[in-house]
């Protein structure tokens, strides 16, 4: 599957579902949700960025069941969580934008551990 050990990828695999810390539910809630308006709703099968809907694919897979581009969206959202999460400070109500960012990749900072 990709240049990585069953064991590195055992390993991302924990990592990723430790950083997404929403449901395939709440995150499915969440992309239609993000991207409905007044007027219009999309498909939910079409709700939310590409990166958002993968990763719902993602959450609804077995591990056995990855791709190679499974694997690469996994290790960037992994990065991506990290970087926008500060794991120290709790975040701000206020920050908006920055939980919203973090959500439409299935992590929701105000979520208890």
């Amino acid at each position: 599957m990709t240049d990585l050990s069953d064991h590195e990828v055992d390993v991302l695999w924990d990592e990723f579902h430790r950083v997404v810390n929403m449901t395939s539910q709440e995150l499915s809630t969440w992309l239609r949700t993000r991207d409905a308006s007044p007027v219009t709703e999309p498909l939910p099968e079409q709700a939310g960025s590409e990166a958002g809907r993968h990763v719902l694919a993602i959450l609804q897979k077995r591990r056995r069941d990855l791709t190679d581009d499974d694997v690469r969206l996994m290790r960037k959202v992994v990065d991506l969580i990290g970087s926008l999460s500060d794991e120290e400070a709790e975040p701000e109500p206020a920050d908006q934008s920055r939980r919203h960012r973090l959500m439409t990749l299935g992590h929701d900072p105000l979520k208890p551990s």
